[in-house]
């Protein structure tokens, strides 16, 4: 289950893995899409689901972020899903729109002093939103209007047909628009530049130093799937992220594999939820 549209990092990881599945375990692995309430909507039916390992989840930080972002998000993430396999992340980048007269992020945020400008963001309450929202509001102390998308595609179009000045989004669906030109990367939120984009500077480089922040893509199970299940699980998507041409392929498509056992990303998960609640404190965000 992915709980977000077809066609976003999301989709796309949950597509590449399961073809991999796929031959590893000899049976049909289906990637069902279940789009609604920030991600609510499909992780609740999973939470929900048949503990017996044929009901899984494909989802992001947002699942972090929803415990609390939202009043009722409809699961409760300690007690309802067991976080299997933290798959991949990939940093967060601004772009602006082509025609927009800004190079950089520290022109980005100069401009933004001097009139009204919008953002497009995947979502309220998505990372890419949050990460914006941090880093003009509480860091630059500019006003950048956010204006939410129903997704990471319809964000970065928004960009691309100058909608919008700006967009904040993950690297995977903005990786070949910043290539080709049609955008202009501004600034990426990892520690260091990507070997994809080695023009994009970092927001740390652009004067904010320390700054660092991924949108991770992972697997969970529902609460009371058997230990020997999440570990076989585990285990295969393991393999699958050990092999260097795999590996090579998720870096053409702006993700990093991460990997690890089950216990590491549950303790992730923890440090992630704590991180964004302070976030989501900071910025002013609304709980929904």
């Amino acid at each position: 289950m992915v709980p977000f549209a077809t066609g976003g990092p999301t989709d796309i990881m949950a597509r590449v893995i399961s073809q991999k599945l796929n031959s590893a375990w000899g049976q049909a692995v289906i990637v069902e899409n279940k789009p609604g309430g920030s991600g609510n909507i499909g992780v609740s039916q999973v939470a929900k689901s048949n503990p017996d390992g044929y009901n899984l989840l494909v989802t992001t930080t947002s699942i972090a972020v929803n415990v609390s972002l939202f009043n009722n998000p409809g699961y409760d993430l300690d007690k309802s899903l067991i976080p299997v396999i933290n798959i991949a992340w990939s940093p967060n980048v601004i772009v602006a729109t082509k025609g927009l007269d800004v190079n950089n992020l520290k022109e980005a945020i100069e401009k933004a002093k001097s009139g009204k400008l919008n953002y497009a963001s995947p979502g309220l309450g998505t990372t890419p939103h949050l990460t914006a929202e941090y880093l003009f509001k509480v860091l630059a102390k500019v006003n950048v209007t956010p204006v939410p998308y129903s997704g990471a595609g319809p964000a970065i179009n928004a960009a691309v047909s100058g909608e919008t000045e700006f967009a904040s989004t993950s690297v995977p669906p903005a990786l070949q628009l910043i290539k080709s030109g049609r955008v202009k990367g501004l600034a990426i939120t990892s520690a260091k530049r990507l070997s994809t984009l080695p023009d994009t500077p970092t927001v740390a480089e652009s004067g904010f130093p320390g700054f660092e922040d991924y949108t991770w893509v992972g697997i969970f199970a529902p609460a009371g799937t058997p230990p020997a299940v999440v570990n076989r699980i585990n285990t295969s998507v393991e393999t699958i992220l050990a092999d260097p041409e795999f590996r090579e392929r998720l870096t053409t498509l702006g993700f990093d594999a991460v990997g690890g056992s089950s216990a590491s990303f549950a303790a992730y998960v923890k440090t992630e939820i704590a991180k964004w609640a302070q976030v989501i404190k900071d910025t002013g965000s609304v709980k929904q």
